[in-house]
């Protein structure tokens, strides 16, 4: 079975070698920051963001990348994520120790912003965003004092409260979120439910919170995966669905991005059982997404980007660049790497 999948692998790099276009469209981004956070709005806009206080955006499908005004101060801060509704309407997410993990708000384009919050945990670490609209929305950080923090907003984040629900818990051992995408963090489609993944020496987790609508009200259950464990540097490190049912689960080792066991996962029951892939991607990866294009799941991460067509239960490589973070049709990686999937290419190569 291994000799099987690796050899429609191959055979899947060497069509594209051989036939002109490859499976990436590459961008010029216009920087040389590591890029971690990407989102695609629609309508040929897209917002990416990364070190340095880097933020990108893009109105023409990526023919061109304005580099955006840095937010006052922000020019060391890492911004992992970035959610936008518009060409003019989006905020960045910062990660780092206590208050280097902020949220900024443009309104106009990106030319101004603003400090809509701070970390006000000085041993806390922001993870990621997400929102469900413009007005009600999620930032997820590491655990304090044995929690995992959760702050919600329902007035667009002029405020932020935190969620003392029952079950955010975290394992002693040193369980946290991965940074790594701005995808440990999921809000199923059209429903309120929430999703984060998990690792750490003690294993990886997928938590779970479901109340029938954006409220705080319900209580936050979580489950094993059947992932790679046993140190701080394993985990799940993005969520994806594709409906409220049916969703993915990517991570393994970052220190050991070769190694293919225990990097995927999959549900079909809206996360109430996880199943490990039968043929995993080709390594760690950092992020994944659902291409209603090519109706598969896309995973991406330093050693290349796979495809499965069966729901997460088998990948394909197709790919062997670096990259850290996916919106479909786009992947950014290090060195300002950005580029849009050639889902036409893809296809006529499967």
């Amino acid at each position: 079975m291994q000799l099987i999948y690796r050899i429609a692998a191959n055979a899947i790099l060497l069509s594209f070698a051989a036939s002109g276009p490859g499976p990436w469209n590459a961008e010029d981004s216009g920087t040389k920051s590591s890029l971690r956070g990407v989102h695609n709005v629609g309508q040929g806009v897209a917002w990416a963001s990364g070190t340095k206080g880097v933020v990108l955006r893009s109105e023409d499908d990526g023919y061109l990348w304005q580099q955006c005004a840095i937010p006052a101060g922000a020019g060391e801060l890492d911004f992992r994520g970035v959610w936008a509704w518009d060409a003019n309407h989006a905020v960045a997410l910062s990660s780092g120790p206590g208050s280097a993990s902020g949220l900024y708000e443009t309104t106009d384009g990106c030319a101004h912003w603003r400090l809509l919050f701070t970390n006000p945990d000085g041993a806390g670490f922001w993870d990621a965003v997400a929102f469900w609209n413009q007005q009600q929305g999620i930032v997820l950080g590491d655990p304090v004092k044995g929690r995992f923090v959760v702050y919600r907003t329902s007035d667009g984040g002029e405020h932020w409260s935190r969620d003392d629900s029952p079950g955010l818990n975290a394992d002693a051992r040193g369980e946290g979120v991965f940074a790594a995408s701005n995808s440990a963090l999921a809000l199923s489609p059209g429903g309120a439910d929430i999703y984060f993944g998990t690792g750490g020496p003690g294993g990886a987790r997928i938590f779970h919170f479901h109340s029938g609508n954006q409220s705080n009200s319900g209580n936050w259950t979580s489950s094993k995966l059947p992932f790679a464990h046993g140190s701080d540097a394993t985990g799940v490190f993005s969520l994806a669905f594709r409906d409220s049912r049916h969703a993915v689960a990517v991570g393994g080792d970052y220190k050991q991005p070769n190694e293919r066991g225990g990097t995927a996962a999959w549900t079909s029951d809206g996360g109430l059982t996880w199943t490990a892939a039968s043929g995993p991607p080709a390594g760690y990866r950092s992020a994944a997404g659902w291409s209603q294009k090519l109706h598969g799941w896309i995973a991406v991460g330093p050693t290349g980007s796979d495809i499965s067509y069966d729901d997460g239960k088998t990948w394909k490589q197709f790919d062997k660049s670096n990259w850290n973070a996916l919106s479909l049709p786009w992947a950014a990686g290090p060195q300002g790497k950005i580029a849009a999937l050639n889902e036409a290419a893809l296809s006529l190569h499967n």
